[in-house]
């Protein structure tokens, strides 16, 4: 499984945990953003095992594209990877969240190269 496909995959199950376990859909929804960063890592060479080298690349393309809500976005799957330690999100918190996230999936896929 590709980065790409991890990051819809953990997308879904995000979605399908909200009415479960608001923890694990905090934490899938991180997952699905970092899994998208390191797609597009992956194409560059870049390095992407750490979150300072996340950041680092999500710094780069809103540089590269002028679009600082990929910034913003990317922030916000940090704030649910914080979620998962302390849950103080409720459903609504969680899947506002998951929706940015969604969307900074779709901004860094737009700018993947085709066939990944």
């Amino acid at each position: 499984m590709t980065h790409q496909q991890r990051s819809h995959e953990l997308l879904a199950k995000a979605r399908a945990e909200l009415d479960t376990d608001l923890g694990q859909a905090s934490e899938k929804g991180w997952g699905a953003a970092a899994s998208i960063v390191k797609a597009f890592a992956e194409q560059r060479g870049l390095y992407h095992q750490s979150h300072r080298g996340l950041h680092e690349i999500v710094r780069s393309l809103v540089r590269d594209t002028g679009n600082d809500d990929l910034r913003k976005e990317f922030d916000v799957a940090g704030v649910l990877h914080i979620n998962f330690y302390e849950n103080y999100f409720d459903r609504e918190d969680v899947e506002v969240r998951l929706g940015d996230v969604e969307r900074f999936v779709g901004r860094v896929e737009v700018l993947l190269s085709p066939g990944t």
